[in-house]
């Protein structure tokens, strides 16, 4: 029988170490990464039955890499691994199409299930968090009427690489884009939130995950 092959996301190595330690006795792990876009390749080239990840990674954060590998693999389930506690993050990760949430202080114990939860079809969420809002993101046709995010999935590229205080000239190079168009995009935001400058910007981006602070 063939085991569930996992790719493992986060930008700490220490914990990177320590959850390959946890997951490999159970699944085969092929491949990790230390950032979101690193991730989103891996998948592609690897095709693995899972993706493990955390939220709080550089160049694209788990929430926006859960909303690309669910658009280019769907059969690819995502467990999203985290320090937040905060419904408004697990809220994010499911509408982003994540089935799984996990805390990290909570992983010892939980990641193997929530794994083979999801590979079983169900949604897993850590129970300390688990409330009755959250059971309502449970239901399919309750979870896609809700939009947490104002920004097209571009702007919140765009976003999360100005917060983490890269030019525009180095965004356009990651997103593969003139910088002219990053230009464009960022006082579109602007125009669109009703900010006035960068930084009120930057605090967005915080205040809704897109970037650690």
């Amino acid at each position: 029988m063939n085991r569930t092959r996992i790719v493992l996301a986060d930008d700490h190595r220490i914990v990177l170490d320590g959850l390959k330690g946890l997951l490999s006795p159970h699944f085969e792990l092929v491949g990790t990464a230390v950032n979101g876009r690193d991730v989103v390749r891996l998948v592609e080239e690897l095709k693995p039955d899972v993706a493990v990840l955390d939220i709080s990674m550089p160049l694209l954060n788990g929430i926006d890499a859960t909303r690309q590998l669910r658009e280019r693999h769907p059969n690819v389930k995502v467990v999203m691994l985290t320090m937040h506690p905060d419904t408004l993050y697990a809220t994010r990760a499911l509408e982003a199409g994540a089935s799984g949430y996990v805390l990290k202080h909570a992983a010892s114990d939980e990641l193997v299930s929530a794994v083979e939860a999801v590979l079983r079809g169900e949604t897993f969420i850590s129970p300390s968090i688990r409330n009755s809002a959250m059971d309502e993101l449970l239901d399919p046709n309750r979870r896609h009427a809700k939009s947490t995010l104002e920004l097209t999935p571009r702007q919140r590229e765009v976003l999360q690489l100005l917060a983490e205080g890269k030019s525009a000239k180095e965004i356009a190079s990651i997103l593969e884009i003139s910088p002219r168009t990053v230009e464009t995009h960022k006082y579109k935001m602007m125009d669109d939130l009703g900010v006035k400058t960068s930084a009120q910007l930057v605090q967005y981006a915080i205040k809704h995950g897109l970037v650690s602070v």
